[in-house]
């Protein structure tokens, strides 16, 4: 099944921190239990947080008893408050919480023909997602030559979307039209995404798959073992890429080795109004740092800092791959352009 999908009044996805060792479906009901969800990180990923977050104010409109239409617009208006506190730093979530209020807000009609259009909304940009990754995946594979071996950070697959995903799009849609392709993923501390979920994903699909920790990055690169790198994003603005924690570790080696760094990410990610200056970069608690799972690696009150996500000067990015094709980051106008297409699509 799809990593997350709508059954009539409840959202049934995965929960991501119990893989690899378990596949757990669970069933979500409320709008409080999807933010839940999206805050523990049993639901992660730029694009599937979007999707979830879209569906939470599609619960809401479908469970919500209501007097009548204002009533009900209040309710999901609170519903959307609650879920873009969740994770501030991804834009897909606001973006995709925006694109329904915009859409109810200018709506007419009783609270019957509200719910309806919240639905529908969410449902829609479920399957667009999917849609858009597998166009990512074909603009993508045009830069993979047979027998490349790319290096991903994080995990940026169909756990992070609701099917196919973004950097590993590339690959899988490289590996269908036949090139020999295979993935170095580093571990990604501290939540491990790329030792636990991209590990997990290209095993099951049977693509070639090693796994380096965080700080055999520069070895690998040194002795040729690269070709290229391959990462997605949480939010691209105007001068820089938003991405886990490490992103840019990676990106200073790719270019120092001379190895091509791309980002993979759909235009709903674009936030080029905005700077890296403007961004808020979300902070973690200490537990993810001082344990793995519930074992403590660490002594006891000793200072953390565990800041989610890094910023990649854009001067680092060889090419933003979207579903539009392939953009340079260093032309500025063709990003802007992107910006002003994703508003009037929504």
């Amino acid at each position: 099944m799809r990593t997350i999908e709508w059954r009539s009044g409840i959202v049934v996805t995965i929960d991501q921190t119990k893989l690899p060792g378990e596949e757990i479906f669970i069933e979500l009901e409320d709008c409080s239990q999807v933010a839940s969800a999206i805050k523990e990180m049993k639901v992660r990923g730029a694009p599937l947080i979007g999707v979830a977050a879209a569906y939470g104010l599609a619960l809401t409109a479908y469970h919500f008893e209501s007097e009548g239409r204002q009533e009900l617009l209040r309710e999901i208006e609170t519903s959307a408050t609650l879920l873009k506190k969740t994770r501030p730093t991804a834009v897909n979530l606001s973006w995709a919480v925006d694109r329904i209020l915009m859409k109810v807000q200018n709506a007419s009609g009783d609270e019957e023909v509200l719910r309806k259009i919240v639905i529908e909304e969410a449902e829609k940009i479920a399957e667009e997602d999917v849609e858009v990754n597998c166009r990512i995946g074909e603009n993508g594979s045009k830069l993979i030559d047979d027998g490349d071996r790319v290096l991903t950070h994080c995990n940026a697959g169909r756990l992070a979307t609701v099917d196919y995903g973004t950097a590993l799009a590339v690959v899988r849609a490289a590996s269908k039209a036949g090139k020999r392709v295979s993935v170095i993923a580093d571990e990604t501390r501290p939540k491990l995404q790329g030792a636990r979920l991209t590990a997990y994903e290209l095993t099951r699909d049977d693509i070639p798959v090693t796994l380096i920790t965080d700080n055999m990055v520069g070895y690998v690169m040194s002795k040729g073992m690269v070709d290229k790198v391959i990462v997605g994003a949480d939010r691209i603005v105007r001068d820089a890429v938003i991405n886990k924690i490490g992103t840019y570790n990676v990106a200073i080696l790719a270019h120092e080795h001379n190895v091509a760094f791309y980002v993979a990410a759909p235009i709903s990610t674009f936030d080029v109004t905005n700077t890296s200056r403007d961004v808020i970069i979300e902070e973690r608690g200490p537990d993810e740092v001082t344990h793995i799972d519930s074992h403590r690696i660490a002594p006891e009150g000793v200072g953390v800092f565990n800041p989610a996500f890094d910023i990649t000067p854009l001067r680092y990015v060889d090419s933003i791959i979207c579903e539009k094709g392939l953009i340079s980051p260093r032309e500025t106008n063709n990003l802007i352009e992107l910006e002003t297409l994703k508003k009037l699509e929504s």
